[in-house]
């Protein structure tokens, strides 16, 4: 039962995505050109929320679906690695017009060339969990 309840958060979210327009190409290649505040505003939305809830979450012990405290820990220090993995990242989206999560979404709403985005997405990862210990982390 308790899969279900996720499977239909899932639907909603996907459902609000696609309705506001976040996972529209157009709007994404808008957002790089700097042409529009939509993507913007929407990510900007989904940064204060998630601070808003991890401030929250650390004052009130907030616990998961499981009944345990949501523990949050500290990051490394290194910025130079979030940096580039952040303009990896951002070539990816920009070079494919959708960032993981709406990749799925776009399969959904009938985007089939998803399909071959999300095999080299997988792909990509399987190799990075190769030669992860072989890397400058």
């Amino acid at each position: 039962m308790k899969i279900l309840k996720f499977l239909f958060i899932g639907i909603f979210f996907g459902i609000v995505l696609v309705k506001s327009e976040a996972v529209s190409w157009y709007r994404i290649y808008e957002m790089f050109r700097f042409q529009s505040f939509h993507m913007y505003g929407i990510i900007g939305t989904a940064i204060a929320s998630g601070l808003l809830f991890v401030q929250i979450s650390k004052k009130r012990h907030i616990k998961n679906a499981e009944g345990v405290d949501i523990f949050i820990p500290k990051k490394e220090d290194g910025l130079i690695r979030y940096i580039v993995g952040g303009i990896i990242f951002g070539f990816g989206w920009a070079l494919i017009g959708a960032c993981p999560g709406p990749m799925y979404i776009l399969l959904g709403t009938g985007v089939w060339s998803m399909v071959i985005v999300i095999i080299a997405a997988i792909l990509g990862t399987f190799i990075y969990g190769i030669l992860k210990d072989k890397l400058p982390h």
